[in-house]
């Protein structure tokens, strides 16, 4: 039809998906095309289902520790040892969760009147689509718009193969029908240590292998160290300092028990019944046909983009963790809405970091926003900082949460919201009207005077607003 613009997206995850819902409320005729389900990780095999386990480790968490609140379970109190759980079925849940969410996003692509296509597309060098369909068959799609979002996958060792039995990945960690006895996690990075603390409490002795001093090297330290100490109270054993080389399966012959063995750079050997690699991700760009259509990479292979989401090739785009600017399914969703809005013509603001919230789901969560402690640190911003433990929150003394804080950095002579963080429950759901004070550009005063719930977590927030606040006598430092 003349005057309709055409958009082929390769990739079905969070860039690709709601890309696609934007060219189409735009009016552009969309095709999709996906080799591994709609939903790509995110859905299929990270978010979704990484945060269901956790769903199911937080229950017990709550469960185990609520003594102090009274509780009695056959007329006991309840104890970490108490609860279990039948793994098989927590996994059969997830993945029955998996599918329903791959079909309802589907169900909404298609009644938007988005095709789909099952099969691999690549770019060809004049830059239209080459589609290779599951029977082997090409097919040559023209479109005025193209959307990379292929997205990522783990990173593994060369000496430590997974196996999906014992050497696991995080993608594979949903095979498994019976808790771990003994559960090693080489990386204490997000993914790392959001599954050591989600397998201890389903019941598995968990070893948590650290390259660097601390969990969580790029984060905010005063949250790293107090998931630490959290860690250290309910027994996960965290191993600093130490870089694991390989890992390789051993069997009854070898020892008298079926497990693994993780080498460590020291030579040192760490025994347990699983391992999980949680050792990075490399992205999806290889059979692409990247460098024949002229789009450009990095040298780790990730494509490089604009904050409008354009590649180096006229008409080419490019969203998500295939990019590496951040790995988070939000911002792969949003990348993949900018690129449609700038691609059809519609009002766009180019990608903004500084405004992305994210969320690591241990327990307690870890949520972030915003200018950090390492950006006032390093003098990339003039500022002031408080921190406020939930200790003394009401709210937090009635549900037994000791652990966490509320931490905001405002700019000093304006007193704009820079950046916070989140350490305790729910900090997820809490960390939103901080990003709205952040990407608003609302001050301190404007933050501590508007109402919170009595009790509430959320009455921290406004107290460490208040907690900035300078009298009006004292004149503000300009930065």
């Amino acid at each position: 039809m003349p005057g309709v613009s055409t958009v082929a997206i390769i990739g079905g995850g969070p860039g690709g998906y709601e890309a696609a819902l934007v060219a189409r409320q735009l009016g552009a005729e969309v095709t999709l095309i996906d080799r591994d389900g709609i939903g790509g990780s995110a859905v299929l095999t990270d978010c979704v289902p990484s945060k269901a386990l956790i769903a199911t480790a937080d229950v017990i968490t709550d469960a185990a520790t609520s003594a102090g609140l009274g509780v009695l379970v056959d007329g006991r109190p309840p104890s970490p040892g108490l609860f279990g759980v039948d793994l098989a079925a927590v996994n059969e849940r997830i993945l029955d969760l998996v599918r329903a969410q791959s079909d309802d996003i589907r169900t909404r692509l298609a009644s938007d009147g988005v095709q789909m296509i099952e099969g691999r597309g690549r770019l060809a060098p004049d830059g239209s689509v080459i589609i290779t369909h599951p029977d082997g068959r090409e097919e040559l799609l023209a479109a005025e718009t193209v959307l990379l979002a292929t997205g990522a996958r783990p990173r593994t060792l060369p000496d430590a193969v997974p196996d999906g039995e014992r050497i696991l990945t995080w993608e594979q960690v949903y095979r498994l029908t019976e808790v771990p006895e003994r559960l090693i996690v080489v990386g204490s990075g997000v993914t790392g240590a959001e599954f050591a603390g989600a397998y201890h409490a389903l019941g598995s002795r968990v070893v948590l292998i650290s390259s660097r001093e601390h969990v969580l090297p790029g984060e905010d330290p005063d949250a790293a160290r107090v998931l630490e100490e959290v860690y250290a109270r309910r027994g996960v054993e965290v191993m600093s300092s130490s870089r694991a080389v390989a890992a390789r399966r051993v069997s009854e012959a070898d020892d008298g028990i079926e497990g693994v063995e993780v080498t460590l750079a020291s030579g040192e050997i760490v025994r347990g019944s699983h391992v999980l690699m949680a050792v990075g991700s490399l992205p999806n760009t290889q059979g692409l046909g990247l460098d024949e259509s002229g789009v450009e990479t990095d040298d780790r292979g990730f494509i490089r983009v604009d904050r409008v989401s354009r590649t180096s090739r006229r008409g080419v785009y490019a969203a998500g963790d295939c990019t590496g600017v951040l790995m988070l399914a939000s911002v792969a969703a949003m990348q993949g809405r900018i690129a449609m809005w700038h691609a059809l013509g519609d009002a766009v603001t180019p990608l903004e970091l500084a405004t992305v919230s994210s969320t690591i789901f241990t327990n307690p969560e870890i949520a972030t926003v915003g200018l950090s402690q390492r950006d006032l640190d390093a003098g990339h911003f003039r500022g002031d900082v408080v921190l406020l433990p939930l200790a003394s929150n009401a709210r937090a003394k009635m549900a037994q949460q000791r652990d966490g804080f509320v931490k905001l950095f405002c700019r000093r002579g304006s007193r704009i919201v820079a950046g916070a963080v989140i350490v305790g429950q729910h900090a997820s759901e809490l960390i939103h009207p901080l990003t709205i004070a952040v990407e608003q550009r609302l001050t301190v005063d404007e933050l501590a005077a508007t109402f919170t719930v009595y009790p509430s977590l959320s009455g921290s927030t406004a107290e460490a607003a208040r907690r900035l606040h300078l009298h009006a006598e004292e004149p503000p430092h300009e930065d």
